[in-house]
């Protein structure tokens, strides 16, 4: 049997996610067709690579050191490759983020590593699409709304968010106190549409309102902004999306005493590894820092 890339990431996923199966699921095989390929990869090198047990596997001390090897041949192919297409000779960070996010997270996080020597390429999605994004290896670091604990996947909490209500300051309600869900009902309405909760609060403003009124749902967060920025409506929206123009007083926080407390959980998610990642790091880093001074802001 001649060795091949297959057989070098295969190594390598199976190391990572501590199991066959784990292995099977990112790339559409079945458990026993990565069982068999191991299984050959071992014979051919004389040596047993894994102990298998019934959480997974785990590397044989001859497994340590192969891998080793394996890790610093696809490195070295991979920077080949990306040497022939005219590429900087930069670690990369490929991260995602949610839609809403993007202009609250990407603008942040490249000025921070702005000087680091490494690249950051960006791109929106939705959360499920980029945990499986994760799965594969196509990214390094997700920024997604909460969710359920993945195998190989580290989830990290940002900010807990709450949905507000914002309003441009020359608004009528902009500087009213002690206002109901009643007392806005009647203005014009457009909430970000931020998760299943929202069609709860549509019920409760279509029931505050004495007449059918139309009330225009919105995304992602910058259409929201521009709604209430530009045009004159209550919007209803994760603050986290709107600090910067809250601080600057180019938007106001409505107080509404009876507004449930709904919130976004923002979680930043990453591959777990053993395989050192500097511009992961770096991301993950800035990252935290940046949640911090979220979590200070929205505590004020």
């Amino acid at each position: 049997m001649a060795i091949d890339l297959l057989d070098l990431q295969l190594l390598v996923d199976v190391d990572e996610r501590g199991s066959f199966s784990q292995a099977a699921a990112v790339r559409g095989w079945s458990q026993p067709q990565v069982s068999q390929r191991i299984a050959m990869l071992e014979a051919e090198l004389g040596v047993a690579l894994f102990k298998r047990h019934r959480r997974g596997a785990s590397l044989t001390p001859a497994g340590e050191v192969y891998i080793e090897a394996a890790r610093r041949a696809l490195a070295e192919l991979d920077s080949g490759r990306l040497a022939i297409q005219g590429a900087a000779a930069l670690p990369v960070a490929n991260i995602a983020c949610l839609p809403s996010l993007a202009s609250v997270i990407f603008g942040p996080l490249l000025a921070a590593l702005a000087e680091a020597p490494m690249e950051i390429h960006c791109k929106s999605d939705h959360s499920p699409a980029i945990m499986e994004q994760l799965l594969l290896g196509e990214l390094q670091v997700g920024f997604v709304l909460n969710r359920p604990a993945v195998a190989g996947i580290q989830l990290e909490l940002l900010a807990r968010s709450p949905i507000v209500a914002v309003v441009a300051p020359r608004h009528a309600l902009a500087q009213a106190g002690g206002l109901s869900l009643r007392d806005v009902a009647p203005y014009r309405i457009s909430p970000q549409r931020w998760g299943d909760e929202c069609d709860e609060l549509v019920r409760q403003i279509r029931a505050c309102r004495a007449s059918p009124q139309p009330l225009h749902l919105n995304q992602p967060s910058v259409a929201a902004r521009e709604l209430a920025l530009e045009h004159d409506f209550v919007v209803f929206m994760p603050e986290v999306c709107v600090l910067r123009e809250l601080q600057a007083g180019a938007l106001v926080k409505l107080r509404l005493a009876d507004l449930p407390v709904w919130c976004w959980e923002v979680m930043m998610a990453y591959r777990t590894g053993k395989r050192p990642d500097f511009a992961r790091d770096e991301v993950l880093a800035a990252a935290r820092a940046i949640g911090g001074g979220w979590r200070r802001a929205l505590s004020m």
